[in-house]
Protein backbone atom coordinates (compact mmCIF):
# COMPACT_ATOMS: atom_id res chain seq x y z
CA UNK A 1 0.00 0.00 0.00
CA UNK A 2 1.02 3.72 -0.85
CA UNK A 3 1.36 5.99 2.24
CA UNK A 4 3.36 8.91 0.90
CA UNK A 5 4.47 10.16 3.94
CA UNK A 6 5.18 7.25 5.58
CA UNK A 7 7.02 5.45 2.94
CA UNK A 8 9.41 8.39 2.74
CA UNK A 9 10.23 8.93 5.88
CA UNK A 10 9.99 5.77 8.23
CA UNK A 11 9.19 2.35 5.98
CA UNK A 12 13.42 2.66 4.88
CA UNK A 13 14.39 2.23 8.24
CA UNK A 14 12.29 -1.01 8.81
CA UNK A 15 16.35 -2.45 8.81
CA UNK A 16 18.45 0.26 9.97
CA UNK A 17 20.48 -0.60 12.78
CA UNK A 18 22.15 3.17 13.39
CA UNK A 19 20.78 5.41 16.26
CA UNK A 20 17.50 7.85 15.78
CA UNK A 21 16.63 8.87 19.14
CA UNK A 22 19.35 9.00 21.79
CA UNK A 23 17.34 9.99 25.41
CA UNK A 24 17.90 11.53 28.57
CA UNK A 25 17.99 8.45 30.54
CA UNK A 26 20.94 7.44 28.24
CA UNK A 27 18.76 5.12 26.04
CA UNK A 28 19.34 5.07 22.56
CA UNK A 29 16.48 3.69 20.13
CA UNK A 30 17.74 2.37 16.55
CA UNK A 31 15.69 3.10 13.56
CA UNK A 32 15.10 -0.31 13.32
CA UNK A 33 13.29 -0.04 16.96
CA UNK A 34 11.56 3.12 16.30
CA UNK A 35 9.96 1.60 12.90
CA UNK A 36 8.77 -1.54 15.10
CA UNK A 37 7.55 0.52 17.96
CA UNK A 38 5.78 3.12 15.57
CA UNK A 39 3.99 -0.23 14.09
CA UNK A 40 2.90 -1.92 17.92
CA UNK A 41 1.61 1.94 18.33
CA UNK A 42 -0.74 1.66 15.08
CA UNK A 43 -1.85 -1.66 16.40
CA UNK A 44 -2.96 -0.56 19.51
CA UNK A 45 -4.87 3.05 17.82
CA UNK A 46 -6.88 0.64 15.55
CA UNK A 47 -7.93 -1.66 18.18
CA UNK A 48 -9.32 1.75 19.82
CA UNK A 49 -11.25 1.93 16.77
CA UNK A 50 -9.06 4.54 15.06
CA UNK A 51 -10.24 4.61 11.37
CA UNK A 52 -8.02 6.56 8.33
CA UNK A 53 -8.59 10.27 7.86
CA UNK A 54 -9.96 10.14 11.78
CA UNK A 55 -8.39 12.82 14.01
CA UNK A 56 -5.78 11.67 17.39
CA UNK A 57 -5.13 14.56 19.56
CA UNK A 58 -2.03 14.54 21.09
CA UNK A 59 -1.07 16.39 24.54
CA UNK A 60 1.47 14.54 26.13
CA UNK A 61 5.16 14.83 27.16
CA UNK A 62 8.24 14.62 25.23
CA UNK A 63 9.35 10.97 25.26
CA UNK A 64 10.57 8.68 22.09
CA UNK A 65 7.11 6.76 22.57
CA UNK A 66 5.24 10.28 21.80
CA UNK A 67 7.67 10.43 18.65
CA UNK A 68 6.46 6.91 17.70
CA UNK A 69 2.98 7.46 17.95
CA UNK A 70 3.35 10.51 15.30
CA UNK A 71 4.73 7.54 12.82
CA UNK A 72 2.40 5.38 14.34
CA UNK A 73 -0.55 7.69 13.60
CA UNK A 74 0.51 8.51 9.81
CA UNK A 75 1.29 4.32 9.37
CA UNK A 76 -2.56 3.81 10.62
CA UNK A 77 -3.70 6.59 8.07
CA UNK A 78 -4.91 9.21 10.73
CA UNK A 79 -4.57 12.60 11.21
CA UNK A 80 -2.20 13.91 13.80
CA UNK A 81 -3.66 16.88 16.01
CA UNK A 82 -0.17 17.72 18.40
CA UNK A 83 -1.40 19.96 21.39
CA UNK A 84 0.49 22.63 23.29
CA UNK A 85 1.43 20.28 26.85
CA UNK A 86 0.80 24.39 28.32
CA UNK A 87 -2.75 24.68 27.60
CA UNK A 88 -5.94 24.11 30.43
CA UNK A 89 -9.14 22.71 30.46
CA UNK A 90 -10.71 25.11 29.14
CA UNK A 91 -8.42 25.22 26.05
CA UNK A 92 -8.53 21.87 25.28
CA UNK A 93 -12.12 21.87 25.63
CA UNK A 94 -12.08 23.86 22.52
CA UNK A 95 -9.60 22.27 20.63
CA UNK A 96 -11.28 18.82 21.08
CA UNK A 97 -15.09 20.36 20.24
CA UNK A 98 -13.63 21.57 17.21
CA UNK A 99 -11.29 19.04 16.13
CA UNK A 100 -13.36 15.58 17.12
CA UNK A 101 -11.35 12.99 17.29
CA UNK A 102 -11.85 9.27 17.64
CA UNK A 103 -8.60 9.20 20.29
CA UNK A 104 -7.15 11.42 22.63
CA UNK A 105 -3.53 11.27 23.80
CA UNK A 106 -2.77 12.64 27.10
CA UNK A 107 -0.31 12.54 30.20
CA UNK A 108 -0.89 10.08 32.40
CA UNK A 109 -1.04 12.54 35.50
CA UNK A 110 -3.79 13.61 33.06
CA UNK A 111 -5.96 11.20 32.11
CA UNK A 112 -9.15 11.54 34.49
CA UNK A 113 -9.83 14.53 33.92
CA UNK A 114 -9.12 14.46 30.30
CA UNK A 115 -11.38 11.68 29.95
CA UNK A 116 -14.33 14.11 30.93
CA UNK A 117 -13.54 16.49 28.39
CA UNK A 118 -13.45 12.98 26.00
CA UNK A 119 -16.61 11.52 26.17
CA UNK A 120 -18.44 15.03 25.50
CA UNK A 121 -17.46 14.46 21.55
CA UNK A 122 -17.25 10.30 22.05
CA UNK A 123 -13.31 9.63 21.86
CA UNK A 124 -11.39 7.52 23.63
CA UNK A 125 -8.32 8.51 25.80
CA UNK A 126 -5.23 6.36 26.08
CA UNK A 127 -2.09 8.16 28.20
CA UNK A 128 1.81 7.94 28.14
CA UNK A 129 4.18 8.64 30.37
CA UNK A 130 5.73 7.08 33.61
CA UNK A 131 5.28 3.31 33.94
CA UNK A 132 1.39 3.21 33.58
CA UNK A 133 1.05 4.76 30.57
CA UNK A 134 -1.90 2.90 28.81
CA UNK A 135 -0.68 3.22 25.51
CA UNK A 136 2.86 2.61 26.19
CA UNK A 137 1.92 -0.52 28.27
CA UNK A 138 -0.74 -1.90 25.39
CA UNK A 139 2.33 -1.61 22.54
CA UNK A 140 4.27 -3.29 24.75
CA UNK A 141 2.27 -6.67 23.89
CA UNK A 142 1.54 -6.37 20.22
CA UNK A 143 3.15 -7.10 16.72
CA UNK A 144 5.85 -5.61 15.85
CA UNK A 145 5.09 -5.24 11.71
CA UNK A 146 1.58 -3.55 10.69
CA UNK A 147 0.29 -3.72 7.29
CA UNK A 148 0.49 0.62 6.25
CA UNK A 149 -2.62 2.46 5.55
CA UNK A 150 -3.12 3.60 2.15
CA UNK A 151 -2.81 7.62 2.01
CA UNK A 152 -2.52 9.48 -1.39
CA UNK A 153 -0.20 13.28 -1.38
CA UNK A 154 -3.25 15.04 -0.80
CA UNK A 155 -4.83 13.04 2.25
CA UNK A 156 -4.35 14.89 5.22
CA UNK A 157 -1.46 13.97 7.72
CA UNK A 158 -1.85 16.68 10.14
CA UNK A 159 -4.17 19.05 12.05
CA UNK A 160 -2.11 22.23 13.64
CA UNK A 161 -4.25 24.99 15.46
CA UNK A 162 -2.33 28.61 14.62
CA UNK A 163 -3.57 31.80 16.00
CA UNK A 164 -5.01 34.92 14.87
CA UNK A 165 -5.92 38.16 16.35
CA UNK A 166 -9.58 37.90 16.18
CA UNK A 167 -11.62 35.02 17.17
CA UNK A 168 -10.73 31.04 18.09
CA UNK A 169 -7.40 29.31 16.82
CA UNK A 170 -7.86 27.71 13.33
CA UNK A 171 -6.91 24.39 12.25
CA UNK A 172 -4.58 24.55 9.26
CA UNK A 173 -5.37 21.11 7.37
CA UNK A 174 -1.44 19.46 6.25
CA UNK A 175 -1.43 16.87 3.68
CA UNK A 176 0.70 14.37 3.23
CA UNK A 177 2.16 16.41 0.39
CA UNK A 178 2.72 19.59 2.25
CA UNK A 179 4.77 18.08 4.90
CA UNK A 180 6.83 15.72 2.40
CA UNK A 181 8.15 18.28 -0.02
CA UNK A 182 9.00 21.00 2.66
CA UNK A 183 11.30 18.15 4.39
CA UNK A 184 12.24 16.88 1.01
CA UNK A 185 13.28 20.69 0.58
CA UNK A 186 14.83 21.52 3.83
CA UNK A 187 16.93 18.70 3.99
CA UNK A 188 18.55 19.47 0.65
CA UNK A 189 18.91 23.11 1.29
CA UNK A 190 20.44 22.60 4.65
CA UNK A 191 22.65 19.21 3.86
CA UNK A 192 21.13 16.80 6.63
CA UNK A 193 22.64 13.97 5.96
CA UNK A 194 23.06 10.48 7.80
CA UNK A 195 26.14 12.15 9.44
CA UNK A 196 24.36 14.65 11.32
CA UNK A 197 23.81 14.64 15.04
CA UNK A 198 21.14 16.88 15.70
CA UNK A 199 20.21 18.89 19.56
CA UNK A 200 16.45 18.60 19.85
CA UNK A 201 15.63 20.82 22.54
CA UNK A 202 12.14 22.10 20.77
CA UNK A 203 8.81 20.93 21.26
CA UNK A 204 7.38 18.44 19.84
CA UNK A 205 3.99 20.26 19.37
CA UNK A 206 4.77 22.76 17.05
CA UNK A 207 5.93 22.51 13.45
CA UNK A 208 9.36 23.98 13.97
CA UNK A 209 9.93 20.96 16.71
CA UNK A 210 8.02 18.39 14.97
CA UNK A 211 7.81 18.33 11.19
CA UNK A 212 11.11 20.82 11.13
CA UNK A 213 13.39 19.17 12.58
CA UNK A 214 12.04 15.64 12.74
CA UNK A 215 11.00 15.19 9.26
CA UNK A 216 14.17 15.85 8.27
CA UNK A 217 16.23 13.73 10.46
CA UNK A 218 14.12 11.13 9.34
CA UNK A 219 14.49 11.58 5.91
CA UNK A 220 18.11 11.73 5.89
CA UNK A 221 18.44 9.45 8.45
CA UNK A 222 20.02 11.37 11.10
CA UNK A 223 20.73 10.72 14.71
CA UNK A 224 18.71 12.99 17.30
CA UNK A 225 19.71 13.81 20.85
CA UNK A 226 16.54 14.12 21.93
CA UNK A 227 16.07 16.47 25.33
CA UNK A 228 12.37 16.78 27.04
CA UNK A 229 13.39 20.75 27.42
CA UNK A 230 16.00 23.26 27.06
CA UNK A 231 18.12 22.97 29.33
CA UNK A 232 21.36 24.98 29.12
CA UNK A 233 23.79 22.67 31.05
CA UNK A 234 22.50 19.65 28.76
CA UNK A 235 22.70 21.42 25.65
CA UNK A 236 25.82 22.35 26.51
CA UNK A 237 27.48 19.40 27.51
CA UNK A 238 25.89 18.09 23.92
CA UNK A 239 27.15 20.33 21.59
CA UNK A 240 30.75 18.63 21.18
CA UNK A 241 29.55 15.61 19.88
CA UNK A 242 27.11 17.44 17.63
CA UNK A 243 26.61 18.85 14.45
CA UNK A 244 23.51 20.30 13.86
CA UNK A 245 21.16 22.66 16.20
CA UNK A 246 17.74 23.89 15.62
CA UNK A 247 16.15 26.54 18.46
CA UNK A 248 13.87 29.32 18.85
CA UNK A 249 16.05 32.72 19.46
CA UNK A 250 15.90 32.56 23.52
CA UNK A 251 18.18 29.02 23.18
CA UNK A 252 20.52 31.08 21.09
CA UNK A 253 20.48 33.65 23.95
CA UNK A 254 20.41 31.74 26.88
CA UNK A 255 23.26 30.27 25.53
CA UNK A 256 25.47 33.89 24.97
CA UNK A 257 24.53 34.18 28.91
CA UNK A 258 27.15 31.20 29.62
CA UNK A 259 30.77 31.97 29.65
CA UNK A 260 31.03 27.76 28.80
CA UNK A 261 29.78 28.57 25.02
CA UNK A 262 32.92 28.94 23.23
CA UNK A 263 34.35 28.15 19.85
CA UNK A 264 35.77 25.26 20.93
CA UNK A 265 33.07 23.96 22.59
CA UNK A 266 31.31 23.90 18.84
CA UNK A 267 34.32 22.61 17.18
CA UNK A 268 31.76 19.93 16.08
CA UNK A 269 29.41 22.00 14.72
CA UNK A 270 27.82 22.78 11.24
CA UNK A 271 24.85 24.69 11.39
CA UNK A 272 22.66 26.10 13.93
CA UNK A 273 19.43 26.96 12.86
CA UNK A 274 16.83 29.71 14.36
CA UNK A 275 13.13 30.50 13.43
CA UNK A 276 9.68 30.53 15.12
CA UNK A 277 10.40 34.23 16.11
CA UNK A 278 12.39 37.32 14.88
CA UNK A 279 16.14 36.88 15.71
CA UNK A 280 17.88 40.31 16.98
CA UNK A 281 21.05 41.31 14.68
CA UNK A 282 22.44 41.90 18.12
CA UNK A 283 22.14 38.20 18.61
CA UNK A 284 23.24 37.00 14.96
CA UNK A 285 26.61 38.90 15.90
CA UNK A 286 27.14 38.44 18.92
CA UNK A 287 26.75 34.26 18.50
CA UNK A 288 29.33 34.87 15.35
CA UNK A 289 31.89 36.53 17.80
CA UNK A 290 31.72 33.87 19.91
CA UNK A 291 31.89 30.91 18.38
CA UNK A 292 32.48 31.53 14.70
CA UNK A 293 28.96 30.30 13.71
CA UNK A 294 26.78 32.31 11.52
CA UNK A 295 23.21 31.49 13.11
CA UNK A 296 20.41 30.50 9.89
CA UNK A 297 17.73 32.01 10.07
CA UNK A 298 14.53 30.85 8.50
CA UNK A 299 10.38 31.92 8.18
CA UNK A 300 8.11 30.12 8.19
CA UNK A 301 4.07 29.30 9.38
CA UNK A 302 2.19 26.80 10.39
CA UNK A 303 0.19 26.81 7.28
CA UNK A 304 2.78 27.00 4.99
CA UNK A 305 5.44 24.99 6.93
CA UNK A 306 8.96 26.89 5.58
CA UNK A 307 8.63 29.20 3.27
CA UNK A 308 12.16 31.12 3.12
CA UNK A 309 16.08 30.48 4.41
CA UNK A 310 19.25 32.37 4.34
CA UNK A 311 21.35 30.07 2.87
CA UNK A 312 23.67 27.43 3.83
CA UNK A 313 26.84 28.53 1.47
CA UNK A 314 26.54 32.45 0.86
CA UNK A 315 25.61 35.29 2.72
CA UNK A 316 23.43 34.88 5.76
CA UNK A 317 22.82 38.76 6.54
CA UNK A 318 21.35 39.36 9.92
CA UNK A 319 17.65 41.19 10.00
CA UNK A 320 16.58 39.13 6.86
CA UNK A 321 14.79 35.53 6.37
CA UNK A 322 16.58 35.02 3.46
CA UNK A 323 15.10 33.42 -0.11
CA UNK A 324 11.83 31.95 -1.12
CA UNK A 325 13.07 27.93 -0.75
CA UNK A 326 12.94 26.05 -4.46
CA UNK A 327 9.45 25.09 -5.72
CA UNK A 328 8.26 28.07 -3.32
CA UNK A 329 6.53 31.35 -5.04
CA UNK A 330 6.90 33.94 -2.96
CA UNK A 331 5.56 37.78 -3.78
CA UNK A 332 5.18 41.07 -1.76
CA UNK A 333 1.75 42.24 -2.27
CA UNK A 334 -0.24 45.66 -1.19
CA UNK A 335 -2.56 44.31 1.76
CA UNK A 336 -5.54 46.40 -0.12
CA UNK A 337 -5.58 45.58 -3.58
CA UNK A 338 -3.47 42.27 -3.53
CA UNK A 339 -1.17 43.90 -6.26
CA UNK A 340 2.35 43.26 -6.98
CA UNK A 341 4.60 45.80 -5.81
CA UNK A 342 8.20 46.58 -7.02
CA UNK A 343 11.17 45.92 -4.86
CA UNK A 344 12.10 48.14 -1.86
CA UNK A 345 8.14 48.68 -1.67
CA UNK A 346 6.71 47.32 2.26
CA UNK A 347 4.10 44.81 1.75
CA UNK A 348 2.16 41.25 2.30
CA UNK A 349 3.73 38.38 1.62
CA UNK A 350 2.02 35.96 -0.28
CA UNK A 351 3.11 32.46 -0.63
CA UNK A 352 2.37 29.38 -2.90
CA UNK A 353 3.94 26.05 -3.43
CA UNK A 354 3.52 21.78 -2.52
CA UNK A 355 4.02 23.41 0.85
CA UNK A 356 0.93 25.48 1.14
CA UNK A 357 -2.31 24.04 3.43
CA UNK A 358 -5.31 22.66 2.21
CA UNK A 359 -7.50 25.22 4.38
CA UNK A 360 -9.01 25.66 7.48
CA UNK A 361 -10.87 22.83 8.78
CA UNK A 362 -14.43 23.31 9.42
CA UNK A 363 -13.80 27.15 8.05
CA UNK A 364 -14.16 27.89 4.53
CA UNK A 365 -15.33 31.10 4.66
CA UNK A 366 -11.83 31.77 6.95
CA UNK A 367 -9.98 29.63 4.02
CA UNK A 368 -11.70 31.96 1.37
CA UNK A 369 -10.49 35.25 2.92
CA UNK A 370 -6.54 33.97 3.50
CA UNK A 371 -6.09 31.39 0.03
CA UNK A 372 -6.47 32.62 -2.85
CA UNK A 373 -8.07 30.81 -5.62
CA UNK A 374 -4.48 30.73 -7.70
CA UNK A 375 -3.08 28.98 -4.17
CA UNK A 376 -0.96 31.73 -3.23
CA UNK A 377 -1.56 32.35 0.85
CA UNK A 378 -2.28 35.65 2.39
CA UNK A 379 0.38 35.23 5.47
CA UNK A 380 -0.61 38.91 7.01
CA UNK A 381 3.30 39.30 7.47
CA UNK A 382 4.42 42.59 6.72
CA UNK A 383 7.98 42.47 4.54
CA UNK A 384 10.50 43.75 2.14
CA UNK A 385 11.90 41.82 -1.43
CA UNK A 386 15.12 43.13 -2.38
CA UNK A 387 16.15 43.20 -6.09
CA UNK A 388 17.51 39.57 -5.43
CA UNK A 389 14.81 38.08 -3.80
CA UNK A 390 16.06 38.14 -0.17
CA UNK A 391 13.38 38.70 2.37
CA UNK A 392 13.08 40.66 5.16
CA UNK A 393 10.16 41.12 7.44
CA UNK A 394 9.09 44.49 8.85
CA UNK A 395 6.31 44.32 10.91
CA UNK A 396 2.94 41.87 10.77
CA UNK A 397 -0.43 43.41 9.63
CA UNK A 398 -2.24 42.05 12.60
CA UNK A 399 -1.56 42.00 15.80
CA UNK A 400 -0.45 38.48 16.66
CA UNK A 401 2.64 38.31 19.36
CA UNK A 402 5.17 35.78 18.80
CA UNK A 403 6.75 35.23 22.24
CA UNK A 404 9.41 32.27 22.81
CA UNK A 405 8.17 30.93 19.38
CA UNK A 406 4.68 30.45 20.41
CA UNK A 407 1.98 32.37 18.78
CA UNK A 408 -0.47 34.37 20.99
CA UNK A 409 -4.11 35.95 20.78
CA UNK A 410 -4.45 39.66 22.22
CA UNK A 411 -8.28 39.08 21.99
CA UNK A 412 -8.41 35.65 24.17
CA UNK A 413 -6.59 37.20 26.68
CA UNK A 414 -8.82 40.89 25.99
CA UNK A 415 -11.98 38.67 26.66
CA UNK A 416 -10.68 36.81 29.76
CA UNK A 417 -9.66 40.64 31.27
CA UNK A 418 -12.64 42.05 30.30
CA UNK A 419 -14.60 39.23 32.26
CA UNK A 420 -12.97 40.32 35.26
CA UNK A 421 -15.38 42.13 37.76
CA UNK A 422 -14.32 45.84 37.35
CA UNK A 423 -12.89 45.93 33.85
CA UNK A 424 -14.46 47.76 31.68
CA UNK A 425 -11.76 47.08 28.85
CA UNK A 426 -8.30 46.22 27.81
CA UNK A 427 -5.81 45.85 24.60
CA UNK A 428 -3.36 43.53 24.61
CA UNK A 429 -0.09 44.16 23.13
CA UNK A 430 3.65 43.22 22.21
CA UNK A 431 6.77 44.92 22.69
CA UNK A 432 10.73 43.59 22.07
CA UNK A 433 12.09 41.57 24.23
CA UNK A 434 15.77 40.57 23.90
CA UNK A 435 15.32 36.91 24.93
CA UNK A 436 11.42 36.19 23.97
CA UNK A 437 11.25 38.01 21.02
CA UNK A 438 8.13 39.62 22.25
CA UNK A 439 6.35 40.36 25.82
CA UNK A 440 2.93 40.76 26.37
CA UNK A 441 1.18 43.78 28.12
CA UNK A 442 -1.81 44.72 29.19
CA UNK A 443 -3.60 47.79 29.53
CA UNK A 444 -6.34 47.84 31.56
CA UNK A 445 -9.49 50.58 31.96
CA UNK A 446 -11.47 49.89 35.34
CA UNK A 447 -15.04 50.27 35.22
CA UNK A 448 -15.85 53.85 36.46
CA UNK A 449 -16.31 53.99 40.30
CA UNK A 450 -14.80 50.29 40.43
CA UNK A 451 -11.30 49.30 42.28
CA UNK A 452 -9.49 46.63 40.55
CA UNK A 453 -5.80 45.79 41.47
CA UNK A 454 -3.64 44.35 38.26
CA UNK A 455 -3.52 41.08 40.82
CA UNK A 456 -7.04 40.97 40.73
CA UNK A 457 -6.82 40.63 36.89
CA UNK A 458 -4.14 38.47 36.76
CA UNK A 459 -4.80 35.44 39.24
CA UNK A 460 -7.81 35.43 36.66
CA UNK A 461 -5.85 35.19 33.87
CA UNK A 462 -3.27 32.98 35.32
CA UNK A 463 -6.14 30.24 36.01
CA UNK A 464 -8.19 30.37 32.64
CA UNK A 465 -4.86 30.57 29.99
CA UNK A 466 -1.70 29.07 29.38
CA UNK A 467 1.47 30.53 30.89
CA UNK A 468 3.10 31.76 27.97
CA UNK A 469 -0.13 33.60 27.23
CA UNK A 470 0.19 35.52 30.64
CA UNK A 471 0.83 39.46 29.98
CA UNK A 472 4.21 40.25 31.65
CA UNK A 473 3.22 43.55 32.96
CA UNK A 474 -0.39 45.04 33.43
CA UNK A 475 -1.28 48.68 32.86
CA UNK A 476 -3.68 50.95 34.56
CA UNK A 477 -5.31 53.30 32.90
CA UNK A 478 -7.54 56.28 32.71
CA UNK A 479 -8.40 55.37 28.80
CA UNK A 480 -7.31 53.66 25.81
CA UNK A 481 -5.66 55.34 22.88
CA UNK A 482 -8.15 55.75 20.04
CA UNK A 483 -8.43 56.99 16.49
CA UNK A 484 -10.66 59.19 14.87
CA UNK A 485 -12.80 56.38 14.29
CA UNK A 486 -12.80 54.95 17.69
CA UNK A 487 -10.30 51.92 17.37
CA UNK A 488 -7.87 51.39 19.91
CA UNK A 489 -4.03 52.49 18.63
CA UNK A 490 -2.16 49.63 19.67
CA UNK A 491 0.57 51.00 17.44
CA UNK A 492 0.37 53.94 20.34
CA UNK A 493 1.08 51.83 23.47
CA UNK A 494 3.48 49.83 22.01
CA UNK A 495 5.74 52.88 21.29
CA UNK A 496 4.80 54.27 24.23
CA UNK A 497 5.59 51.04 26.49
CA UNK A 498 8.38 49.84 24.54
CA UNK A 499 10.98 50.42 27.22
Amino acid sequence: MTNTLYDALIAPHHDNPDPFLQRDDGVTLSYAAFVERAAQIAHVLVEHGLRPGDRIVVQAPKLSDTIALYAGAVQAGAVYLPLNTAYTLSELRYFIGDATPALIICDSADGAQITEIAAEVGAKVLTLGGDTGTLSVAANGQPTRFDTVARGPDDLAALLYTSGTTGRSKGAMLSHRNLLSNATVLTDLWQITDQDRLIHALPIFHTHGLFVALNTALLAGASVRLMSAFDLDVVLGALPTATLMMGVPTFYTRLLGDARLTQDQCRTMRLFISGSAPLLAETHKAFKARTGHRILERYGMTETNMITSNPYEGDRIAGTVGHALPGTEVKITDPDTGAALPHGEIGMIEVRGDNVFQGYWNMPEKTAEELRADGFFLTGDLAVMEPDGRVSIVGRAKDLIISGGYNIYPKEIEDVINDVDGVNESAVFGIPHPDFGESVVAAVVASPGAAVAPDDIKGVVEADLARFKHPRRYIMLDALPRNTMGKVQKNVLRQTYSD
